[in-house]
């Protein structure tokens, strides 16, 4: 398996686990859980900010954020929609990605202002792990809450998007 399949393959993975995690998320009572489910929304609009913060370096544009959450909270169907627009965008971007830029190094600064030099390759691994790492902190917001978080591996995704692989 090449990088780029492999890439190509985890971005399908985080947009399937993302959908998931936001379909067990809202069966959480937003009036009995507030606060945790609030905890929850801003893990992931954390993850949502980083996320495009580096689609901007990626591409090469500018964005406007300051720090790496905003300081008002968005709706949870806002954030849904905005994370799955993001992922199909992260989706898109790998999967047009020539294999001989990954390894291209971009310089950018952080929202603290120090600057920060990384290959395409590790911008989009970032992603990735980054992602990864704050779904889990929102599946044990979601378990002390009496709600069982999505069973997101990779393995089931790839189970589930390729059946044959259980034959």
């Amino acid at each position: 398996m090449s990088t780029s399949s492999l890439l190509q393959s985890q971005f399908k993975y985080k947009a399937w686990a993302n959908k998931e995690l936001f379909t067990e998320l809202e069966k959480v009572d937003a009036v009995a859980h507030q606060s945790d489910r609030h905890k929850a929304i801003r893990l992931l609009n954390h993850i949502y900010v980083v996320e495009r913060i580096f689609a901007a370096h990626l591409s090469g544009e500018a964005h406007t954020y300051t720090a790496t959450n905003t300081l008002e909270t968005p709706s949870f169907e806002e954030l849904r929609s905005a994370v799955a627009k993001s992922d199909n965008w992260y989706v898109e971007y790998v999967s047009k990605l020539a294999p001989e830029l990954l390894p291209e190094l971009i310089q950018f600064s952080f929202t603290d202002g120090e600057r920060g030099c990384m290959s395409r390759e590790e911008m989009l691994v970032h992603i990735i792990i980054h992602g990864s790492y704050h779904r889990g902190a929102v599946g044990q917001i979601m378990t002390q809450m009496s709600v069982a978080p999505p069973r997101d591996t990779f393995t089931v995704f790839l189970h589930k998007s390729e059946p044959r692989r259980r034959e």
